[in-house]
């Protein structure tokens, strides 16, 4: 498997390319690339999954599995730093589903801040970083149904 996978799909981002980008995320953790798989799953938290979706039953939106990698990889497998990664995520953002896809973003970030408080935020970038309150009203007004719980889950496994 490899990122061949997710091209398969062309421009389709709906319930087969989150399905795919969660499988090519376990895929490369499984051989140690955990900051590739963390991008993957990121792939999956902003693909284009409408409430409903038989694969949500099954595969939740992966809010859980992000803190998991950043919990458990080792510090120098990630390359980067999580909580950068997804405050600058989420204040690029554009297209007809941005506001979407930027409360998962914060939502993200919001885990990567649980996950190690040591990860500092780039003071350089001027965004104003919303509080958990705010992170869950985004996520109420712009996602799906039951994504707040879903995510809330994921603050303390």
């Amino acid at each position: 498997m490899d990122w061949r996978e997710l091209r398969r799909h062309g421009d389709d981002r709906g319930a087969e390319f989150y399905l795919s980008a969660l499988t090519y995320g376990q895929h490369l953790w499984q051989r140690g690339l955990a900051a590739r798989a963390l991008l993957a799953v990121d792939r999956a938290l902003l693909a284009d999954v409408v409430a409903g979706e038989a694969v949500l039953a099954t595969w939740p939106l992966p809010y859980r599995a992000l803190h998991w990698i950043m919990t458990h990889a080792e510090a120098k497998a990630l390359v980067g730093n999580p909580r950068v990664h997804y405050q600058h995520l989420a204040d690029r953002l554009k297209g007809h589903r941005a506001h979407q896809q930027r409360a998962r973003c914060w939502a993200a970030w919001q885990l990567a801040r649980l996950a190690n408080p040591d990860w500092p935020g780039d003071p350089k970038h001027q965004v104003l970083e919303p509080n958990p309150k705010e992170i869950a009203r985004q996520l109420r007004e712009h996602g799906l149904p039951g994504e707040i719980e879903v995510w809330q889950s994921a603050l303390s496994p």
